[in-house]
């Protein structure tokens, strides 16, 4: 039975060093950019279910209740960590007659308590985005390189044979034409989950500014 040179077995067979570097390099970007992608796709499920639940906050007898509402979203619920930081920082002017604390302006300090939590969802929101944008704008070119070694391969094919007969080309080639196809296949669903994360993390981030301001 004739080997398939465009096989994948063959030509990891036939390849060098170099294009089986490129070869892993691209399946663990690509495990990589999936991990995240599926990783922020149940951060994203979370949120918005956490969401779902400020309305019963402000239906609560009291503030306490209304943290334990908003936990019913997710135990680390933006939200609930929102009012939980509101009313801690309530709490302590409330305890702080006569001590230092008592001398700053209250609304200056919850201002600050509250826009701190915003800033630490939102590098937990971001966290793993970089890698996807490096992903999506890498991934084509670690492609391309190995498409252009395996056209050199190619050409030092033909020249030891002094013929350019398909079976001495095959192989390079298709080579080539597998690494276009797997850095295009790593490259675009990383560059569209950055996109789409990104823009859910907008809606998602002015979702809790808004919530903050009535905290306020």
């Amino acid at each position: 039975m004739q080997e398939n040179a465009f096989g994948l077995a063959h030509l990891w067979a036939s390849g060098d060093a170099v294009s089986h570097t490129v070869a892993v390099a691209l399946l663990i970007m690509s495990l990589a950019s999936w991990y995240l992608i599926l990783a922020k796709a149940w951060d994203w499920w979370r949120m918005r279910r956490a969401a779902r639940c400020v309305s019963r906050f402000w239906a609560a007898q009291s503030v306490i209740d209304g943290i334990e509402n908003l936990r019913e979203g997710g135990v680390d619920s933006p939200f609930a960590q929102l009012a939980m930081q509101a009313n801690c920082c309530n709490s302590e002017f409330e305890a702080a007659s006569g001590r230092l604390l008592s001398r700053f302006d209250p609304a200056e300090q919850m201002e600050r308590a509250l826009r701190q939590q915003l800033q630490s969802t939102q590098a937990t929101m971001e966290n793993g985005l970089t890698l996807l944008a490096t992903t999506g704008a890498t991934a084509t070119f670690v492609g391309m390189f190995g498409t252009v070694w395996g056209i050199y391969h190619a050409l030092v094919a033909i020249g030891l044979s002094g013929q350019a007969a398909l079976e001495k080309v095959a192989g390079p080639v298709g080579e080539a034409l597998i690494m276009t196809a797997a850095g295009l296949a790593v490259a675009l669903p990383a560059v569209f989950a950055y996109n789409a994360f990104t823009r859910a993390n907008r809606v998602i981030m002015a979702d809790l500014d808004a919530f903050a301001h009535d905290l306020h």
